[in-house]
């Protein structure tokens, strides 16, 4: 079954950003997976579980939720925490997709 993750941003340092959005594709690359969007934040139109406002989103896909948790604990991508944590907050989740 097929999995996405979803990336919700709140950017905290746009140098920092750059750098890190330079290096993870490659790392989602490693383990199977494509971003399949990345986008800026514009509107709200409800909130009822009052999540943290984010400026940015980027949507990755994955053939599997295994293949995904393997690219997310990954070494190649826990290389990039120190950079990520002062780009950016990041609330990081997988949904399946049912086709």
């Amino acid at each position: 079954m097929t999995c996405k993750v979803i990336g919700l941003i709140q950017l905290k340092d746009s140098r920092a950003f750059d750098e890190y959005r330079s290096q993870v594709g490659k790392t989602v690359e490693l383990y199977g997976g494509r971003v399949c969007t990345r986008g800026q934040f514009q509107k709200s139109f409800w909130n009822e579980l009052n999540c943290d406002l984010f400026n940015a989103y980027v949507e990755l896909e994955f053939k599997d939720s295994a293949a995904a948790e393997s690219w997310a604990q990954s070494p190649e991508y826990q290389s990039l925490v120190g950079i990520r944590s002062k780009a950016m907050n990041l609330t990081l989740f997988s949904v399946a997709i049912n086709h």
